[in-house]
């Protein structure tokens, strides 16, 4: 159960920046395109594709870092899963 849960929080962890950046790319537009009243269904998406590679870009590092140090104590503690 305690490996699950570590599962899940690292996939959280991992997620979190791009979402969370998709989320406010999204809302900064969407407040632009309701001041402006342009309804342009397509506007959206090149800034959220955009920013969300810089945060890929900035964050690649630390999430690279984090998933394999998981997958480093997971292997290392597979003879202790086994022995269950």
């Amino acid at each position: 159960m305690d490996l699950a849960y570590q599962g899940m929080k690292i996939t959280l962890m991992m997620a979190a920046p791009m979402l969370l950046t998709a989320l406010l790319v999204g809302l900064l537009v969407s407040l632009f395109q309701a001041a402006t009243q342009i309804n342009e269904m397509t506007l959206s998406f090149i800034p959220k594709i955009l920013a969300v590679f810089v945060v890929l870009i900035i964050t690649g590092p630390w999430l690279l870092s984090m998933i394999s140090d998981f997958t480093r104590h997971l292997f290392l503690h597979i003879p202790e899963l086994v022995g269950r």
